[in-house]
């Protein structure tokens, strides 16, 4: 399984606000590749989504709007775009972070206010985004566990896996950070039962990411976390 997102020297920091905060909302577009004729499966484009997310930052970790973002909700918006869209994406926005896994693609950007998206991104349509069942391949030793009871459509299972990646690499020990992007960012998903799922969520090393509840879901859900082996 091929992984691949934008790299740096250094382990990611989110620096002290430079600027004022940004008034309203602030949400991180993920633009996730669904193509018409020959979709990647759904477990890839979860974990590419996830993969896009942290690579933002990793690409970008001095960008303004990270820390008054991560004080928030961590709102994300998963995008789809087909394959012709995804490109005018990738070209109209250079100051993106590209991610691949397999045959699947997404690109992630750091936050913006969620009242002034760019045009282009603001077209691209959230609900509905559903992809053929398949898995991501072999395991690797890390990995994001979702919460397979809820019936998550992919975009929220994306951005629910977004969420406990990038809290895991917030909050997570350096030096595990530091392994998995020296193996180059391996990563997969996991699917499990509610009872498997709360009984390893409460023994987790990594924070549980609990739905606000704005959409599919019960608010306070629990939905994914990652898992190290």
């Amino acid at each position: 399984m091929d992984n691949a997102a934008a790299p740096v020297a250094e382990n990611p920091e989110i620096p002290e606000q430079e600027f004022p905060d940004p008034t309203g909302e602030l949400v991180q577009p993920i633009i996730l590749l669904v193509d018409r004729e020959d979709p990647c499966a759904e477990d890839q484009g979860i974990a590419v989504a996830a993969l896009a997310s942290v690579g933002a930052l990793l690409a970008n970790p001095r960008h303004p709007y990270w820390k008054p973002w991560a004080r928030g909700a961590f709102a994300k918006s998963v995008r789809r775009a087909d394959a012709k869209m995804f490109a005018k994406v990738a070209g109209e926005f250079p100051d993106h972070a590209l991610a691949e896994i397999g045959e699947a693609k997404a690109l992630g950007f750091a936050p913006m206010p969620a009242d002034a998206l760019p045009k282009r991104l603001a077209k691209l349509q959230v609900s509905g985004t559903t992809l053929p069942a398949g898995g991501t391949g072999e395991p690797t030793p890390l990995r994001i566990v979702i919460n397979d009871s809820l019936g998550m459509s992919t975009g929220k299972a994306a951005a629910q896996a977004a969420h406990a990646l990038f809290a895991w690499v917030l909050e997570g020990a350096p030096a595990e950070l530091d392994r998995w992007r020296a193996g180059g960012c391996a990563l997969s998903i996991e699917r499990v039962g509610a009872k498997e799922f709360n009984t390893r969520a409460r023994g987790a090393n990594a924070p549980v990411i609990h739905d606000a509840g704005r959409t599919e879901i019960t608010p306070g859900s629990a939905t994914a976390f990652v898992d190290i082996v």
